[in-house]
């Protein structure tokens, strides 16, 4: 593992998301489990700080750009019985601690904002140098209730959400 995650550094490094190989998806159970709705967010940005004394990840998302193929669905996501993009056209993750687990694993502690709403979360992530990059990459859930969202008109929306983020750092100069 390279000492660009590690504590031990005494300069600060900029890593930022490259939106063409950066994926920010997402897929939750419908009509009672009986069909998975998949989407994805097209307009977000991204930061990984690493300097000499702790790490921060920074994750800006377009609420607005919600895409999951049907152009009905991505209307009512944008409501307020979900996103609530009218008032609140980002939804946004700042890191509060990482900690590395080793192997290229990290745990992360931080806020996630989500339609005015902001609640404490945790996962572990994976981080990999690649050409002189950084991928990280996670898999969490997220249970979309605690966002005051909707679980549709027939209740038929079930919990929780599952997040995939996976991205491409490049190194600021």
């Amino acid at each position: 593992m390279s000492t660009m995650v590690t504590d031990t550094q005494t300069t600060i490094e900029r890593w930022t998301a490259d939106p063409h190989r950066t994926t920010i998806e997402f897929e939750v159970d419908h009509l009672w489990g009986l069909h998975t709705v998949r989407g994805r967010f097209c307009s977000f940005e991204g930061e990984y700080i690493v300097g000499p004394h702790s790490s921060q990840i920074k994750l800006t998302i377009d609420a607005t750009s919600v895409d999951t193929g049907n152009a009905a669905r991505d209307k009512h996501l944008r409501s307020d019985d979900f996103f609530a993009t009218a008032e609140h056209s980002q939804v946004s993750f700042t890191s509060t601690r990482i900690t590395g687990l080793g192997n290229g694993q990290v745990h992360v502690h931080g806020q996630l904002e989500v339609a005015g709403t902001s609640i404490a979360m945790e996962f572990d992530a994976s981080v990999r140098v690649i050409d002189g990059e950084l991928e990280l990459e996670t898999t969490t859930t997220v249970d979309q209730r605690r966002f005051a969202m909707s679980r549709g008109p027939l209740r038929n929306v079930l919990s929780p959400a599952t997040l995939h983020v996976k991205t491409r750092l490049a190194q600021e100069p």
